[in-house]
C-alpha cells in the first residue's frame, strides 16, 4: 500500500528488508505446496510400472494361466492388467474421498490454530505416509490391498490440512483489489508442482517406481520443516519480527493490513520522527477485536459458497481425471513409454497455468469472475472434442493438451483460490472475518467428493466403454 511504501522511505533500509523478508517468507506457502502436488502427481506417474509390479509376468500362450495361490504366492495383487487398473482408480477414488473429508474439518481447524503448525503437520505427515506406500512397500517386497487402501485414507486426510490453509495465508496478506491475478498467478503452484513431480518421476523412474516416491516425499519433508520455523501467516506476525541492527525501528498500528488492502485509508496518518524512532500515528483509531471464527453451517449458506461448490464438483472432476490418468491414458493408448507420457502430460498443465493467470486477470479488469469463468468452460467443451481426436502424434498432442489445460485447469485454479478468497472475505462476514480456511475447505472439499466419485467412474467406463466415452464423459461434466 502507499501507506507502507512511505513507511519503509521514512523508516530505512531495515523496516525495508524486514518487509521485504516477510513477504518473501509469506510467499513461500507456494514452493511447499509446489512440493506437495509433486509427491501427490508421483502416483499417476508411474501407475503404469506399479500395474506391472502388482500383476504376473506375460507368459507364453502354452503356458497355463496362473492360479490365484500362485499369484499370490508371487508377491502379485491381481490376475490381470484389467483388475489392477480397477484398484488404481479406486485408490484414487479413496484418496479423494478422504480428501474431501478431511477438507470440511481442515477448514475449520485453520480458522481456529495456527496455520503454521497445521501446514507442518499435514506437509510431513503426509510425505511419511507416501514414503512408506511407495517405497517402504517395495524394498520389502510387502503388498497388501488392505494396507495400501488404508495408508491412501491417510494420505487423504493429512493433505487436505494444506490448501485451506494456504489459501487463508494469502487471504490474509492480500485483499480483492487484484486478487484474481495474484491469485491466479499464484495458484499455478499446484500446475508447477504437477510438472516438477513428472520430471522427478520420469527422471529416476529406470531405478523402480519406488525411488520416484523416495525422492519426493522427502523434498516435501524438508518443505514441512521449512514452514515450521520460517513462515510468516499474515502481516500481523511482522511486528514480532526481530531487530536486524540497522536501527531501531517501531511498529506502526496498521502493520496488519493486508499488502493490497480492500479499505482506504479513512483518517489522516502522522509520521513522526522522536530520537531515532519512526513512529505512525491514526487519530481516533479503535481498538481492533479479534475476529470470531464462523460455525461451518454459517459458512456453508454463505451467498455463492454453494453454488460454486457444486460447480467446482464437476469440473474438478474432469481437472482431477487429467491429474491422475493423463500419463496411463497416453501409455496406453498412443503406445508411447512410460517417461515420454509423463513429460508430455505437463502441457495439460502449462495450459493451466496460463489460464488461471490470464483468465484471472480479465476478471480484475472487468470486476466480475462468473463471465470469464463461463466464456471459458464453453470454449473447454471444444478442446475436449478437439483432444479426443488428437492424431499419435506428440507435437499436436502437446498443443491440443495444452488448450484444454488452459480452459479447464484456468476455471479450476480460480474457483479454488480467488473465488474462494472471495467469498471468505464477503460483506456478509463483517465482524467474523475468521472464515477463509472455513469457506475455502467447503469449496474444495465439495469438488474433491465430485473428482472422487469420478475417479473410479472413468476408470469403469474406459474398460467397458473405452477412452472416447470418457471424453464424452467429460464434456457432460463441463456443461
Amino acid at each position: 500500500t502507499a501507506f507502507q511504501q512511505n513507511q519503509c522511505e521514512t523508516a530505512g533500509f531495515g523496516f525495508f528488508f524486514c518487509q521485504a523478508t516477510s513477504y518473501f517468507l509469506d510467499n513461500d506457502v507456494a514452493f511447499h505446496y509446489v512440493l506437495l502436488h509433486a509427491s501427490r502427481k508421483t502416483f499417476s506417474n508411474v501407475k503404469v510400472s506399479i500395474s506391472a509390479q502388482w500383476t504376473p509376468s506375460v507368459q507364453n500362450e502354452s503356458a497355463p494361466a496362473f492360479s490365484p495361490g500362485q499369484t499370490w504366492e508371487d508377491n502379485r495383487l491381481f490376475a490381470d492388467e484389467e483388475e489392477a487398473t480397477l484398484f488404481l482408480g479406486a485408490l484414487d477414488t479413496i484418496f479423494l474421498f478422504s480428501y474431501a473429508v478431511g477438507l470440511y474439518v481442515s477448514g475449520v481447524i485453520g480458522d481456529r490454530l495456527n496455520l503454521r503448525y497445521v501446514l507442518c503437520f499435514g506437509l510431513c505427515g503426509s510425505a511419511a505416509v507416501e514414503f512408506v506406500f511407495g517405497t517402504v512397500t517395495e524394498w520389502l517386497h510387502f503388498y497388501n490391498i488392505y494396507l495400501y487402501c488404508g495408508l491412501w485414507v491417510l494420505n487423504g486426510l493429512l493433505q487436505s490440512a494444506v490448501w485451506p490453509c494456504v489459501v487463508a495465508v494469502m487471504g490474509n496478506w492480500f485483499g480483492k483489489s487484484g486478487r484474481g491475478f495474484v491469485f491466479g498467478l499464484w495458484s499455478a503452484c499446484a500446475s508447477v508442482g504437477n510438472i516438477l513431480g513428472a520430471f522427478l518421476a520420469s527422471s529416476v523412474l529406470k531405478y523402480g517406481y519406488e525411488y520416484a516416491f523416495l525422492v519426493t516425499s522427502v523434498v516435501q519433508f524438508a518443505g514441512g520443516v521449512v514452514v515450521y520455523f520460517g513462515l510468516l501467516t499474515s502481516p500481523k506476525e511482522v511486528g514480532n519480527w526481530p531487530d536486524t541492527g540497522l536501527g531501531p525501528v517501531e511498529t506502526d498500528t496498521d502493520s496488519h493490513r493486508p499488502l493490497m488492502s480492500d479499505e482506504e485509508d479513512e483518517e489522516e496518518e502522522v509520521v513522526m520522527y522522536d530520537g531515532g524512532y519512526y513512529s505512525v500515528q491514526q487519530q481516533d483509531e479503535p481498538q481492533a477485536e479479534s475476529p470470531q471464527a464462523i460455525g461451518f453451517f454459517q459458512a456453508f449458506l454463505l451467498p455463492g459458497v454453494l453454488p460454486y461448490s457444486l460447480a467446482y464438483a464437476c469440473l474438478k472432476l474432469v481437472n482431477y481425471s487429467f491429474f491422475f490418468w493423463l500419463p496411463f491414458y497416453l501409455s496406453n493408448n498412443y503406445g508411447w513409454k512410460e517417461a515420454q507420457a509423463d513429460r508430455l502430460s505437463v502441457w495439460y498443465d502449462v495450459g493451466g497455468i496460463i489460464g488461471g493467470t490470464v483468465q484471472g486477470l480479465i476478471s480484475d479488469v472487468l470486476g466480475k469472475r462468473a463471465p470469464v469463468l463461463a466464456v471459458s468452460l464453453l470454449a473447454a467443451m471444444g478442446a475436449l472434442v478437439g483432444y479426443s481426436h488428437s492424431p499419435n502424434n506428440q507435437v499436436v498432442n502437446a498443443v491440443l493438451l495444452a488448450t484444454t489445460g488452459f480452459f479447464i485447469g484456468g476455471p479450476s485454479n480460480m474457483i479454488s483460490s480467488a473465488i474462494s478468497a472471495d467469498l471468505g472475505r464477503q460483506e456478509a462476514l463483517r465482524g467474523s472475518q475468521e472464515a477463509l480456511a472455513t469457506v475455502t475447505g467447503i469449496v474444495d472439499g465439495t469438488g474433491s467428493i465430485g473428482a472422487a466419485g469420478g475417479q473410479y467412474l472413468v476408470s469403469l467406463i474406459e474398460s467397458k466403454l473405452g477412452w472416447m466415452c470418457v471424453f464424452y464423459f467429460f464434456i457432460v461434466m463441463v456443461r
